[in-house]
């Protein structure tokens, strides 16, 4: 236990969210706690994380979400362990909650200058059937910006997905890099806007298209399962 790198989750102290300002003690090694001096709070060292209140040690979850994450059927898991089925679908969903928040707290939150952006989509298969992921990704930096998933591979799916991209983007140069679906033109227009201020006047702001965005799109020719052909076709500016 470090206290050093732990800050107080209570949103009610005047030291909350702040690392290394000395006010963090050791309450119990044993039951892996620690106390908040200006608060006077005590909490678990697991507070805040997918870990909090599972009984479980955090290294079998870890190993447990390890293997669901890599395809291990659940059932196999079950009889590995010796788990409940149900205790293991509920770790699953609680992880992919927590994750989920993470990254809106840090990657959506932020403002990025991306410069280079890819969408695709791929079909992915589950018990209850297939569905659709349209996802976004930094180029650089191979940083995940986003996804969506639906049963249709609809315009509302990739709506989402250019949604999230406009969501944590500066306004800069962008190429944005896409694949033949007609969808991504409209989306990302839709996107890429921004309300002009209105002086002294009533009404809905008008939108203005964003400047130096180019929308690269890869269109693929297959016949037979075999690709025969490849095209580029380049919309610039976006607007």
């Amino acid at each position: 236990m470090n206290p050093q790198i732990v800050f107080c989750p209570n949103i009610e102290c005047c030291a909350k969210g702040q690392q290394g300002k000395g006010n963090i003690k050791i309450h119990s090694q044993a039951d892996k706690r620690y106390h908040c001096t200006e608060c006077e709070t005590t909490f678990s060292a697991t507070k805040g994380t997918l870990f909090y209140g599972l009984k479980t040690d955090s290294v079998t979850v870890m190993c447990v979400l390890t293997l669901l994450s890599y395809g291990c059927p659940i059932p196999a898991i079950v009889m590995a362990f010796g788990f409940d089925e149900r205790t293991v679908k509920k770790w699953w969903a609680r992880a992919g909650t927590h994750c989920e928040a993470v990254h809106e707290a840090t990657v959506g939150q932020s403002k990025l200058d991306l410069g280079h952006v890819q969408t695709d989509e791929i079909k992915v298969k589950t018990q209850g059937g297939s569905v659709w992921m349209a996802f976004a990704m930094m180029v650089s930096t191979r940083l995940w910006l986003g996804g969506a998933v639906s049963k249709h591979r609809d315009k509302q799916l990739i709506q989402q997905v250019t949604d999230k991209v406009r969501q944590v983007a500066l306004c800069r140069p962008l190429l944005l890099a896409m694949d033949g679906l007609s969808s991504y033109v409209g989306a990302f227009r839709r996107s890429f806007r921004s309300p002009l201020p209105r002086r002294g006047e009533g009404g809905r702001s008008r939108l203005i298209s964003w400047t130096d965005i180019a929308m690269v799109q890869v269109v693929k020719h297959r016949s037979a399962g075999k690709l025969i052909q490849t095209e580029l076709w380049i919309n610039f500016p976006a607007a």
